[in-house]
């Protein structure tokens, strides 16, 4: 297996901590996104859409969602079960986590792309060209805060984003959580006890710390 990534970024860094929890250490490739290298002619060959990370493996096959390369990753090695060990289990991981990329990492890429002066035509990932909307750029503060005070209250009973373990609900969430803090220059709310809580000990995992 082979890595393109950037490991600075969310969505490479959701694969590094994933990676980091099951113990895997493919072989990276790293394209500097600052210096636009993911826009060039090259890595536009390896991957149209111009985004990271993409994960190439053995045969050829290459993916570049966050799902299907954690996904694969399971698959390699099942242990520790991030994706859930039972039927249940994968169907509540797999609502969550996209409950997550839903309403926290889309709110936090609008607010992010549509307001940093570096991604000037680029508000959205690739080569084309588009427009930032400012308008758009406050609308995913908004979400992002809406994000955090409904997670809030969904940790309010349970340890974890998707129940009572660790799964890659968490990764999503916690990176979502770390980009748009640092991204938008934002604070988690006041009265979000529970959602501190759980960043606080989630922070401290080794995949976590060593990342």
């Amino acid at each position: 297996m082979k890595l393109y990534t950037f490991p600075e970024a969310p969505s490479p860094r959701r694969v590094h901590l994933f990676l980091a929890e099951k113990g895997l250490s493919p072989e990276q490739v790293f394209v500097d996104m600052r210096k636009g290298e993911h826009l060039t002619d090259d890595f536009a060959a390896i991957h149209a859409d111009c985004t990271l990370p993409v994960l190439e493996l053995d045969d050829g096959t290459r993916l570049s969602s966050c799902a299907a390369i954690c996904r694969h990753l399971e698959s390699v090695q099942p242990e520790p079960a991030l994706l859930g060990a039972t039927p249940e289990a994968r169907a509540r991981i797999d609502d969550r986590d996209r409950w997550v990329e839903m309403n926290g990492m889309l709110a936090v890429m609008e607010g992010f792309r549509n307001s940093l002066k570096g991604f000037k035509d680029h508000a959205l990932p690739g080569r084309r060209p588009v427009a930032q909307i400012p308008e758009l750029a406050e609308r995913g503060r908004r979400r992002f805060d809406w994000f955090m005070q409904d997670l809030d209250g969904m940790l309010a009973d349970h340890d974890h984003v998707a129940g009572d373990g660790f799964s890659v609900a968490d990764i999503t969430a916690l990176v979502t959580i770390d980009f748009g803090l640092r991204g938008m220059k934002m604070q988690m709310p006041d009265n979000a006890g529970a959602l501190r809580a759980w960043h606080e000990r989630v922070s401290t995992r080794p995949s976590v710390r060593q990342g």
